[in-house]
């Protein structure tokens, strides 16, 4: 398949509104190969769709050989809360402890259209969170106090040419 572009806040792609997916055909499998493709490239175990300008409900994971694509995912419940060090594709070098669910349930179809439902603990919800979130528009830096977000947020638009 294809790498793409992988989106670098504050690239406006990343905060757009996505929309469900409704046809599970040979684009959209393409599309999630490409996503594997562009993830491992860079290195990730996760990756969703706005990150390289699509505006789809569709994540892409890869951990520890657990491979998914994600449609049209939701979070169903959340429970209890752990705090760990996380980094994404879209900021690349940067690392930030953020709080998050430590156990989830999430609904999704895979790239043929049948339903999943599972229940996540411990690293593998924090990724399944991540990358849920990215499809709301919900960032790394959202997750941070407002004084690391401010530099986090100075720092990544320097390095984009921005003031």
């Amino acid at each position: 398949m294809a790498v793409r572009t992988i989106c670098v806040y504050p690239d406006a792609a990343l905060r757009r509104e996505t929309e469900d997916v409704t046809v599970f055909d040979d684009e959209l499998k393409a599309l999630a190969a490409d996503m594997f493709d562009t993830m491992y490239e860079s290195e990730g175990i996760g990756l969703a769709a706005p990150q390289i300008g699509v505006s789809k409900k569709i994540v892409v994971i890869d951990y520890r050989g657990d491979k998914n694509v994600l449609v049209n995912p939701v979070i169903t419940a959340e429970e209890g809360s752990v705090t760990r060090e996380e980094g994404c594709l879209s900021f690349p070098g940067i690392y930030e402890k953020v709080e998050s669910p430590e156990k989830i349930s999430v609904e999704y179809f895979d790239e043929n259209g049948e339903k999943h439902v599972r229940e996540l603990d411990g690293f593998t919800a924090c990724v399944f969170h991540h990358e849920i979130d990215h499809l709301n528009g919900r960032l790394l830096i959202d997750r941070v106090s407002p004084l690391k977000r401010a530099f986090l947020k100075k720092k990544m638009t320097k390095r984009a040419g921005g003031r």
